[in-house]
C-alpha cells in the first residue's frame, strides 16, 4: 500500500486502509440483513459508476435473494459538484411494489440521491432506501434521510474504491484523500 499517490496534477495520501472499509460494509451489510430478511427479493440499484467496488463487496454479505440493476449519473466536474444531475443510464427493471436500496459510493450535498429517490418513487415502490458507503453530515443539503451509511466522513475530496478524481483512482482498494 502506497501512502501517498499522484492522479493527474494532485497528489493523495491515504486516509483509510482496506481493513477498515470492509469492516464499514460488513456492518452495513449486516444492518440491511436485519431489515429486509424474509422480504420478497428487494432489488439493489447501484449508481454507477463510483458505487461499482461498494455493490460487490456489499451483496457478497448480503444472505437474502435479491436482484441487482444499475444506473449511471453524472453531476461532478473535477473536485466539485456541478448541482445539476444528469441521467446517463436508466432504469429499466419494473419496481412497483418492490424494495429498493439505492447503492451509492458517496452522499455529498444530496443532489443526485434526491434525483434518483424521486425518480424511483414516480414508479410506485414497496420502498426505496439509501446505502452509501461515504456520507457528508458537513455538505449534505437535502432533508431526504440516509438509511445505511457506512461511514461519516467530512468535506474532504477522497478517491478510491470505486471513487475518482477525472477518471483515475477507482481501482485503488484503500481511500485516499487529496493533498494540494
Amino acid at each position: 500500500m502506497e501512502n501517498t499517490i499522484q492522479l493527474h496534477d494532485k497528489k493523495f495520501r491515504i486516509m483509510i486502509p482496506a481493513e477498515q472499509i470492509d469492516k464499514a460494509v460488513d456492518a452495513v451489510a449486516q444492518r440491511i440483513n436485519a431489515d429486509y430478511a424474509g422480504k420478497e427479493t428487494p432489488l439493489f440499484l447501484g449508481i454507477l459508476n463510483g458505487s461499482f467496488m461498494f455493490m460487490s463487496d456489499l451483496i457478497k454479505k448480503i444472505e437474502f435473494q435479491n436482484e441487482l440493476s444499475f444506473v449511471k449519473l453524472a453531476s461532478y466536474d473535477g473536485t466539485c459538484s456541478t448541482g445539476c444531475v444528469k441521467s446517463l443510464i436508466g432504469l429499466n427493471n419494473p419496481i412497483e411494489g418492490r424494495h429498493v436500496i439505492i447503492v451509492e459510493d458517496i452522499v455529498d450535498t444530496g443532489e443526485s440521491i434526491e434525483h434518483m429517490i424521486k425518480e424511483l418513487e414516480a414508479r410506485n415502490p414497496a420502498s426505496v432506501e439509501v446505502c452509501t458507503l461515504f456520507f457528508k453530515p458537513g455538505s449534505y443539503r437535502k432533508t431526504l434521510p440516509i438509511k445505511y451509511r457506512a461511514m461519516e466522513i467530512g468535506n474532504e475530496f477522497i478517491v478510491g474504491y470505486g471513487l475518482d478524481y477525472d477518471q483515475l483512482g477507482r481501482s485503488l482498494k484503500d481511500i485516499y484523500v487529496v493533498t494540494e
